[in-house]
């Protein structure tokens, strides 16, 4: 993981600056140089001491909106992508995944999960998938983000959240951006038809339509804190277990000499690596976020699929630096994202770099140790 280094201090010595010159004496004693300066019973001036103060800089004098990492340019007005990623097991290894800054996951109908990945600059992901379709209550989490949202279709309450909230989307199933995505031939063969949707962040930004604004209105801010120190008041914690149905469990253990949490996913009674296809690494972050909701079944939906709260507040975990917080989270509408708060109602600091927040109910019985 990238790491952001605060600053650099420049050092400056003190520099004597002799004035008086030192030249030849004549017969008589005066000097050869220079005239004597009033005053000056010797007639040469003391030597003087310039202080030249320590200036305290900054190494980058903006910050990732997302990690918080150090950057030379402000990016802070661009908005980001969010993209819908496959979770099911015969679909995986995902690719992209490792160069998200945000990812969350959430249950979705039959106990499987689906994940959003969101980029706050998409130049140089490369090839991501495969893309999946939209629900609702990650439309709202888009919203929240300001973002562009890219997904392959959708169920009825996302399609209906798209209208509600004006989502900026790109959808590869209902839309006309053909020249965004591909089949992959390898996967349609393993995985299936569904399951072989690929899309790059070349083809993307080369064919995004011009009325997508590429940045938000003034005012909008992600709003996270980030600091390298840790908080005071944490609990030791390297392993977490975080279960989202009989289907699928997450695990999160850290890495003390990276300082960083690596993740595998429990599917189908398989323990998979979370690995991106693309490069074959690790996917790593630096935070980890438990948010509990409401989560249940649409009523009267033949498909099962589910209703997620995201707005309002509940009860949340944190962990970084190998330490676990309980915090809570709010958030007041669609319009905002997330915001993360200390048991004295203040928001708390993530680690500089990416994060992992998982979503679920409130019943769920995470553990960690």
């Amino acid at each position: 993981m990238n790491k952001r280094r605060w600053g650099t201090l420049l050092l400056a010595g003190l520099l004597l600056i002799p004035l008086a010159a030192c030249g030849k004496k004549d017969p008589g004693g005066a000097s050869s140089g220079s005239a004597s300066q009033p005053g000056s019973a010797s007639g040469s001036e003391e030597p003087s001491i310039s202080v030249i103060a320590p200036v305290v800089e900054p190494e980058h004098p903006f910050s990732q909106p997302l990690t918080g990492e150090g950057l030379d340019e402000d990016v802070s007005a661009r908005r980001p992508y969010a993209v819908m990623f496959n979770n099911l097991r015969k679909a995986l290894p995902q690719i992209g995944v490792s160069k998200a800054d945000v990812i969350y996951e959430i249950v979705a109908e039959g106990g499987i999960t689906r994940m959003m990945a969101v980029f706050q600059e998409l130049e140089g992901v490369g090839d991501m998938g495969s893309i999946r379709s939209a629900r609702d209550y990650y439309v709202s989490l888009a919203k929240g983000h300001d973002a562009i949202y890219v997904h392959a279709g959708g169920s009825p309450q996302a399609y209906e959240a798209f209208g509600k909230l004006k989502m900026s989307n790109i959808d590869f199933v209902n839309g006309p951006y053909g020249n965004m995505c591909w089949r992959d031939p390898d996967r349609r063969k393993t995985a299936g038809l569904e399951h072989s949707l690929l899309t790059s962040s070349e083809k993307i930004l080369e064919h995004l339509p011009k009325k997508f604004a590429q940045e938000h209105d003034s005012g909008f801010g992600v709003g996270w804190t980030f600091d390298e120190d840790a908080p005071a008041g944490g609990e030791a914690a390297v392993k977490l277990t975080v279960p989202f149905s009989s289907y699928k469990t997450g695990h999160f253990t850290y890495d003390a000499e990276q300082n960083h949490y690596l993740i595998e996913q429990h599917i189908d009674k398989q323990d998979i690596p979370y690995v991106d296809g693309g490069t074959n690494e690790a996917v790593t972050v630096r935070n980890v976020l438990v948010l509990y909701t409401d989560v249940s079944r649409v009523k009267g939906d033949d498909k099962g699929r589910m209703a997620v709260r995201t707005t309002g507040k509940g009860e949340g975990l944190l962990f970084r630096d190998g330490q676990a917080y309980e915090i809570s989270w709010e958030r007041k509408s669609e319009a905002v994202c997330y915001s993360f708060l200390d048991k004295g109602g203040k928001p708390v600091p993530l680690a500089v770099g990416s994060s992992y927040i998982n979503i679920i109910s409130t019943d769920a019985k995470v553990e960690w140790e």
